[in-house]
């Protein structure tokens, strides 16, 4: 049993006072230099010279009304811990203050040290001291409001409960265009600033693209113009992306989120990542399901919500081939004894994006290093399958591989569940699922930067999201509603596909590219007509493994249309489980292509480097030229508009408080059945103070619980380990969480057989 560290009463007091010596004496510092570049400037009448000198005055008032401020928030921030662990939105807030600080002091130095030089360029320096001052103004005015909502915690929840529209209102007084300027990504670790401003580049490129009007050629043009644009000035690109957060719809945000889906994207994990012996896709098909649990029956609940019943996508990762690994009878490659463990791993993005092949980047390198198979839910996807779809499958594909465990290289006598943000919550989910229907619990879960408050109420944590490049608060508020408050035209799109009324542009599987299909085959949707097509297809006949994909060419292969054929299944549950792989990207993690008749698979030809870049740019452009041509013609929404943000209008929903999607709410009769918890998020996490909440809810039952908070990385960062060394070593720290749990080493050793 892994017990969390003896608490300390003194410990988050003396942390605090620490940290606020080392605080005063950085603001003192910056004051001093901002007090030599005044005296400096005051001289020079030039205009550069002139706004130079007001803006270290701005800077110095800034830090001068904001010292009172700090003082009162660190006094509130000590009382909402979770045990010895300094964190939650106050503490977040003061260290984003305490960077600003170090970065101003650098800025000042630089100034300080090169404005004699005659080679000093003034105007340059201007913008960027004119930057920190804006963003000085306001953090100022975001900790103002803070301590005055500060005053509306209930019974040591971080949540402002019952806060007034008036107070909750002044949200809107913080200019929130100095978080996405020039400074973008200043809360963050050095090494994720430049990926930031890559990421938030590209996200307003695409809504030029996916908003235009005109021809092709007009769009074309107007991409070319607005990239240089949003290149050469920061502030432009803010002002698109404040408008972006505030008025875009959820077809965006799954639009531009589904690009790390794109044939580019997916040869990342491959090209600088950990290579793996298997990773294939497999379908569950919706049958009845029965586990046997102390000599009982438990009849498994096969998904239904929403769309009807559906096979359930699943990926299996192992670094290593196992014995009685599905699909793996004829490989080659040297078998190994089956693993104890097993993990269970579902992806996050906000329950409405991305797959198990987007979480590829970490995932390879945890299946070397923990020597046990993953099993990744590739769930389906709101608005289309809302609240409770997602759970059901999950429940689903855990009780299928339990009973299966020997399917996928395991006796699974050790099973982990591993989560990050939408993922973690749903296993979370699936944990209280377990205990009310008696399905053998897992031996711990580690919850990464997971919500477990999925209601309207805001914390401090949650305003962080107002200068969030990841998660700002529009695009989460949206992501909620359209969990657990499904609208009426969703509902009426999801009740045509349940009842089997399809619509498509496409009439027959003769007009459906291959790129199409790498595209459908790449992530659920639960919409997609030409992905039901695929699925059904690959249901009914035998598919053919790509087993080594570099070195056979994709264009030898034949898609065949199933629609006249019998829809015979194998009664063995080998020969069944073997039909629905759809997928062996085990080498290269090429795009998966279901191939629907054995007899069309031609013998593999070597494929050239040429061929297969020239299979990556077509797929783009195919990908690029459905941009361009979409059907969004940029008159549903405008991103142009001078309103403001109405922060009232948008956090004025009523969620139901279901502990499924909340599972601070869950009973306590629950929580003291639940098995080992591990909660790791980030101190810039907007669900950070959810994290804090939680965890004492379970120590407060006596439950073995541990929280770790890692400091300047953002929502997400696991995604990013792969190119930043700090993004790395969390990912390595959640290995390390995920052996404690599993704890292998402890098992007795397995009896050989004579």
């Amino acid at each position: 049993m892994i017990d969390t560290p003896k608490p300390s009463e003194e410990t988050s007091e003396t942390n605090l006072q620490l940290n606020s010596e080392s605080a005063d004496i950085n603001i003192g510092t910056l004051q001093d230099l901002c007090e030599n570049n005044i005296n400096f400037f005051s001289s020079d009448t030039s205009e550069n010279g002139q706004r130079l000198n007001n803006s270290f005055k701005l800077i110095n008032e800034a830090v001068n009304k904001m010292r009172p401020v700090l003082i009162d928030l660190r006094c509130v921030a000590v009382k909402y811990t979770f045990h010895d662990v300094s964190a939650n939105g106050y503490y977040s807030y003061l260290a984003v203050i305490n960077n600003v600080v170090l970065q101003t002091i650098q800025l000042n130095k630089k100034v300080c040290l090169r404005r004699s030089n005659i080679l000093f360029r003034k105007s340059a320096y201007t913008k960027e001291v004119e930057a920190y001052a804006s963003l000085m103004q306001s953090l100022f005015t975001f900790g103002l409001h803070l301590n005055t909502f500060s005053a509306w915690h209930k019974n040591n929840d971080l949540h402002f409960i019952d806060i007034p529209d008036e107070i909750l209102a002044k949200v809107k007084e913080i200019n929130q265009y100095p978080f996405y300027g020039h400074n973008l990504g200043f809360q963050f670790c050095e090494s994720l600033r430049p990926v930031l401003r890559f990421v938030c580049l590209s996200m307003v490129i695409f809504s030029e693209a996916f908003y235009s009007q005109g021809s092709i050629l007009t769009k074309a043009k107007n991409s070319v113009t607005t990239t240089a644009k949003y290149l050469m000035d920061p502030e432009e690109r803010a002002k698109r992306m404040i408008n972006i957060f505030h008025y875009t719809n959820l077809d965006f945000l799954k639009s531009f989120w589904f690009l790390a889906e794109s044939e580019l994207m997916k040869q990342v994990p491959i090209m600088v990542g950990q290579s793996v012996a298997v990773s294939k896709v497999i379908q569950i098909p919706p049958q009845a399901l029965t586990l046997h649990v102390d000599n009982n029956d438990v009849e498994i609940p096969i998904p239904h919500s929403h769309i009807g019943k559906r096979p359930v996508q699943v990926r299996l990762i192992s670094h290593e081939v196992r014995q009685g690994m599905i699909g793996e009878a004829n490989s080659k490659t040297k078998f190994l004894s089956p693993s104890r463990g097993l993990m269970i791993h579902c992806h996050g993005g906000g329950f409405c994006a991305q797959s198990s092949q987007s979480h590829e980047c970490y995932l390879r390198q945890w299946a070397k290093d923990l020597q046990i198979p993953i099993l990744s839910i590739d769930y389906s996807l709101t608005p289309q399958a809302p609240y409770p779809r997602a759970v059901e499958e999950v429940v689903y594909a855990y009780s299928w591989a339990l009973q299966n465990s020997h399917l996928l290289g395991t006796t699974a006598e050790r099973v982990v569940f591993t989560g990050d943000s939408a993922g973690g919550n749903l296993l979370l989910g699936l944990i209280q699922r377990c205990i009310v229907l008696n399905i053998p619990l897992p031996a711990g879960i580690l919850a990464i930067y997971s919500p477990t408050w999925i209601t309207s109420y805001i914390s401090p944590s949650r305003l962080l999201s107002l200068m969030d490049p990841l998660i700002p608060l529009g695009f989460a508020i949206r992501i909620i509603k359209a969990y657990v408050l499904p609208s009426k035209v969703n509902g009426n799109q999801i009740n045509q596909l349940a009842n089997g009324e399809y619509s498509s542009d496409t009439e027959s599987f003769g007009e459906i590219s291959q790129s199409d299909l790498v595209e459908l085959q790449a992530h659920k949707s639960p919409v997609s007509d030409a992905s039901e097509s695929i699925t059904c297809g690959s249901l009914s006949s035998p598919t053919v493994e790509l087993k080594d994909i570099n070195k056979q060419d994709l264009n030898q292969i034949d898609i065949v249309s199933e629609s006249n054929q019998n829809t015979g299944r194998s009664t063995t549950s080998v020969d069944l489980l073997d039909k629905y792989i759809l997928e062996s990207d085990t080498e290269t993690d090429e795009t998966k292509v279901a191939v629907l008749n054995e007899q069309n698979n031609t013998q593999g030809h070597e494929t050239s480097t040429q061929s297969r870049l020239v299979s990556v740019v077509t797929s783009l452009r195919n990908r690029i030229g459905n941009w361009v041509t979409s059907s969004h013609t940029g008159t549903n929404l405008s991103l142009e508009s001078n309103q403001p943000f109405d922060i009232l209008e948008q956090v004025k929903y009523h969620a139901p408080v279901d502990p499924i999607t909340s599972p601070f709410f869950a009973s306590d009769d629950i929580l003291t059945k639940f098995p080992v918890v591990k909660l790791l998020t980030t101190n810039m996490d907007p669900f950070l103070d959810d994290n804090i909440l939680f965890g004492k809810k379970l120590k407060s039952l006596g439950k073995n619980v541990t929280l770790d908070v890692l400091e300047s990385l953002p929502h997400g960062f696991l995604n990013f380990s792969l190119i930043s060394k700090e993004s790395e070593a969390g990912s390595k720290l959640c290995v390390q969480r995920i052996n404690e749990i599993l704890d292998l080493d402890s098992l007795p050793p397995l009896q050989v057989q004579s």
